[in-house]
């Protein structure tokens, strides 16, 4: 498979008096730019598309969701993603930069909102009737400010997407997720080793290390990861290493052996036996899976 394109705000228009953020009703954006998003491909920005119309598949990072009325989804930059979808799709799609938003808060940035985080891990969210609704109005009144700008246009619509930001974070934590809004602490902590293990996970592979940065003990850093999201820090390591490891062996046109020296693993066999204890599949037989 060839390498996978990375699109900024500038493969879609952007207005002058809103650099850094697009937003558009789904079926014009699929018209619009189908050739360079049908194929698998990555962002620099953050994207966010709730889907009222239609049906189909999107496949993010490896992980197939189902796309139908209702459903939303987050996307974090760099993760890569395609969908396969029916002729009658609808929805509304928006993408902006960090800065875009952050620019506006002191002490609110995109990445408090969970769904924005590899180490809670949800891309999707599938929402009811009542839900969708609530929050496809908010969408509508985005695109609205955004095609019809005026004054205080950008202010308006960092407005918007803070409201509806955190209205898709109280559905996420309503569906079972762990609330680590109630250890604000604790979300410090994740927040920063979050950071650590997306600079460091090549070439550091040991919870003590991470504690060490953190400083905190080992025993207190998985008691917090535990805790919170009932992972093991060992655990959040690895499956960062193995999502990293999954696109460089279907997107990079390399040797396998070069793959895993590049993750920080000099003996090839390990790497292989690590990879399918996690996967299923050795990276060999990952490789051929997606071969088009």
């Amino acid at each position: 498979m060839s390498k996978v394109s990375i699109l900024d705000i500038h493969e879609f228009g952007r207005k002058e008096e809103l650099v850094d953020f697009y937003c558009n009703d789904f079926k014009d954006h699929l018209e619009t730019h189908h050739k360079i998003i049908t194929d698998p491909h990555k962002h620099n920005l953050f994207l966010t598309v709730l889907f009222t119309h239609g049906s189909g598949i999107h496949e993010i990072d490896f992980e197939k969701y189902t796309v139908k009325p209702g459903s939303i989804f987050m996307l974090n930059p760099g993760q890569i993603h395609y969908w396969e979808l029916s002729n009658d799709i609808g929805g509304i799609i928006l993408l902006h930069s960090q800065e875009f938003f952050d620019i506006s808060f002191t002490k609110q940035s995109i990445y408090d909102f969970p769904f924005f985080s590899f180490i809670h891990n949800q891309s999707a969210l599938f929402l009811n009737e009542t839900e969708e609704n609530d929050v496809a109005r908010s969408f509508e009144l985005v695109l609205k400010e955004y095609k019809e700008p005026q004054a205080l246009s950008k202010q308006k619509i960092i407005a918007l997407l803070s409201g509806i930001y955190i209205d898709l974070t109280r559905i996420y934590l309503n569906t079972g997720n762990k609330d680590v809004s109630k250890h604000e602490r604790y979300t410090e902590y994740l927040h920063t080793l979050e950071k650590l293990i997306e600079e460091n996970f090549k070439t550091e592979k040991s919870p003590a290390a991470y504690a060490e940065m953190l400083n905190i003990t080992i025993r207190h850093l998985n008691r917090l990861t535990q805790s919170t999201l009932g992972k093991s820090t060992t655990q959040l390591i690895t499956e960062r290493v193995i999502l990293e490891a999954k696109r460089l062996i279907v997107y990079n046109p390399t040797s396998l052996a070069k793959i895993s020296f590049d993750l920080g693993y000099k003996d090839y066999s390990y790497f292989s036996r690590l990879f399918k204890k996690w996967t299923e599949f050795t990276p060999s037989e990952f490789s051929k899976s997606y071969e088009f």
